[in-house]
């Protein structure tokens, strides 16, 4: 069952592309993570023991751990077992490409620089949304949101109904007459309907809310009382549909346990947004290009 939430547009085209950056942080990439490496991570290590060493440059336990997040995907199709020496396989590849790399000069090099500089920007980003957001929502902030959201929801009906759908008119009425001279609607659907699934279920689709069903066949289910069936055919792209509605009863709200995590996202995001602002608001920030400024702001929402 879905849960529907009040939307909510992106303040900012750099809110929305710095909100992506939370992969960044610690604990998406733990998220992330095989449910191996977080049963590893159960078991008590030192991070700072050393697990291998290159050209006399330590790569310890917290090393390792850092590499199986950030790899975690790849890793995913290897067996348990392989995961850890795959991970460090990695480490020791990029230790001595880098010390290369240095070796030939590459971190003098500007543009070099300039994506090493961003990058420890992103990262300290995720660190601090991870401290600052993440780490501060509690069960009970959660609890609270979602009742607020579920008491801002527009209740949903439902309707459970059968169908019997025939090619033709004709074939149509002639069911609507087999009804009314008392034949089970159940047992018309086994033997008439052309929709494959309701061969064996009496023509049972079950409970369906609006937009699940084609408008046609959608209005005349809703204009049915339970327990009865439409007196005329309702022609669909499908054919013809005679309708049975079983039951009507008002959409229950998913239960808070399955959409926790769906309700925990939307308060990082909030939180996330008005942290940005706040930070944006204290910084002094110039951009020359008044053409730029200008989308900047518009994207904004200024």
């Amino acid at each position: 069952m879905s849960f529907s939430y009040r939307r909510v547009s992106l303040a900012s085209l750099g809110m929305a592309v710095g909100l992506s950056a939370l992969a960044l942080a610690p604990l998406a990439a733990q998220e992330q993570a095989p449910a191996a490496a977080a049963a590893e991570a159960a078991t008590p290590v030192d991070p700072k023991a050393v697990v291998a060493t290159v050209d006399g440059q330590t790569i310890t336990e917290a090393d390792l751990e850092l590499a199986q997040s950030e790899l975690a995907q790849q890793f995913a199709q290897l067996p348990e077992a392989q995961r850890r020496a795959a991970a460090l396989s990695a480490a020791i590849e990029v230790r001595v490409l880098s010390n290369k790399a240095i070796a030939e000069g590459l971190d003098k090099d500007e543009d070099f620089q300039r994506r090493a500089a961003f990058l420890q920007a992103r990262a300290l980003h995720g660190q601090l949304v991870e401290k600052e957001v993440v780490g501060k929502i509690t069960d009970d902030e959660i609890r609270a949101r979602y009742d607020k959201e579920i008491s801002a929801t527009t209740p949903v009906n439902e309707v459970h109904a059968r169908h019997i759908l025939v090619k033709t008119k004709e074939e149509a009425d002639k069911i609507v007459k087999d009804l009314d001279g008392g034949a089970d609607f159940e047992k018309l659907a086994n033997e008439h309907t052309t929709d494959p699934s309701g061969k064996t279920s009496g023509g049972d689709l079950g409970y369906f809310g609006p937009g699940q069903m084609v408008p046609e066949f959608e209005k005349a289910a809703f204009e049915i009382a339970p327990g009865s069936y439409g007196k005329e055919p309702v022609q669909t792209q499908f054919g013809w549909h005679v309708i049975k509605v079983e039951d009507k009863r008002a959409k229950e709200p998913p239960a808070f346990d399955m959409v926790k995590e769906q309700v925990k996202s939307l308060l990082i995001r909030d939180k996330y947004f008005t942290l940005v602002k706040d930070a944006r608001a204290a910084a002094k920030i110039d951009i020359p290009d008044a053409d730029l400024k200008k989308a900047v702001e518009s994207a904004d929402g200024e």
